[in-house]
């Protein structure tokens, strides 16, 4: 089994930041490539983008490029979301996931999800 832990979900401004981090622990074998997706109520979860966690590699969605970063930790076995100039539309629950590699993350195939933490952005 894998456990996820997200946190460093919140309250802010448009135009702010935030960092939001997703611990990781369990069975390393299968911590192949991890990611973010995020959900707003009425709505299908969405995937924001992933890393693998073997060499770093990277894939976004083309909703946040330029936007947001992922990056991990590996001594610290975490991952993280950097968020900055945040709009309204960003608004929703951020989920952490992993999976076998970016391509089924990608494609919404995830083997374990974390709670998730919520992100709230309001004038």
């Amino acid at each position: 089994q894998v456990q996820l832990a997200e946190s460093g979900g919140g309250l802010v401004q448009p135009g702010d930041s935030l960092r939001l981090s997703c611990e990781v622990s369990g069975r390393t074998f299968s911590r192949h490539a991890m990611g973010w997706f995020r959900q707003v109520p009425g709505k299908e979860r969405e995937f924001i983008g992933g890393i693998r966690w073997r060499d770093g590699g990277k894939l976004y969605a083309d909703s946040v490029k330029g936007r947001f970063t992922i990056d991990r930790d590996s001594a610290k076995n975490t991952m993280y979301l950097q968020l900055n100039n945040l709009k309204l539309d960003d608004t929703a629950k951020y989920y952490c996931s992993a999976g076998v590699n970016l391509s089924m993350l990608a494609a919404g195939r995830v083997a374990y999800w974390g709670q998730g933490t919520p992100v709230t952005v309001s004038s």
